[in-house]
């Protein structure tokens, strides 16, 4: 399910708790009415207010903090690429075959993850895992013929290392980290809060407008939670530029 379908599913549930408490004014008797009892709702209301706004706040914190991690890795992984590139230009002509490599690499990967012309996402694709290790592998192969090569070839090791750990931090860790039972509980919260809105609201149009605009405000929250939560794609997907302009300095 898309989180604008999820998104428009929230708002519809806490909206609909506010009409719900609407018409449950004018059923309930009037015994259930009196001053002490809305008093007490109130409380209980808004002691639930209070802990709706908390957890709302730590899901948004939550997934903030990993879209930003996330951000950071990417750019960081277009570094060590472009160091890694450099490194073995350095080398000389014999690290030519892994740099052809490397550039073939970070080609499949922006292919896999940043898809062009409606192509399908593949972020685990293991013709780009099998690429990286090859990259490996031919580096380790270079003999180095002085000093200057042979620490140049430890600092490529040391690289593509570094490379195949971040590739996992970018890629295989990627997954929800909002759990969908807190999503729940906190819906319904949120839809149980609207409910005592309307329990003390007159029934006409402004009311309704309200708690419509206040409806699709939560919906746009758990919306943005949501995308925030699944970096590499989706409408608020984290952008492949680093990526993009390391590949374009291989190409030189």
């Amino acid at each position: 399910m898309s989180t604008i379908t999820i998104s428009l599913l929230v708002a519809a549930c806490v909206f609909s708790g506010g009409i719900i408490g609407l018409h449950l004014h004018r059923a309930l008797p009037k015994g259930y009415m009196t001053k002490e009892t809305q008093e007490v709702v109130r409380l209980s209301i808004g002691m639930l207010s209070i802990l709706s706004s908390l957890v709302l706040g730590l899901l948004i914190a939550t997934a903030k903090s990993s879209y930003d991690t996330s951000q950071q890795t990417v750019r960081r992984y277009g570094a060590e690429l472009a160091l890694l590139n450099e490194t073995l230009r350095d080398y000389g002509g014999k690290a030519s075959v892994p740099r052809d490599l490397l550039r073939d690499y970070t080609e499949t990967l922006l292919r896999d993850i940043w898809p062009q012309n409606g192509e399908a996402r593949q972020p685990n694709d293991d013709r780009a895992w099998v690429l990286l290790e090859h990259v490996r592998e031919q580096v380790r192969a270079l003999q180095p013929g002085d000093d200057g090569q042979k620490w140049l070839h430890d600092q490529a090791l040391n690289i593509n290392v570094n490379l195949l750990r971040d590739r996992w931090l970018l890629i295989g860790e990627q997954g929800p980290g909002v759990s969908t039972s807190v999503l729940v509980i906190l819906v319904s919260w949120i839809t149980v809060i609207f409910m005592s809105f309307g329990l003390n609201a007159p029934r006409n149009g402004l009311v309704m407008g309200a708690f419509f605009v206040c409806a699709l405000a939560i919906g746009g929250s758990v919306f943005m939670i949501l995308e925030m939560d699944r970096p590499l794609e989706g409408l608020m997907q984290i952008s492949g530029t680093p990526l993009s302009n390391v590949l374009a300095r291989m190409n030189w």
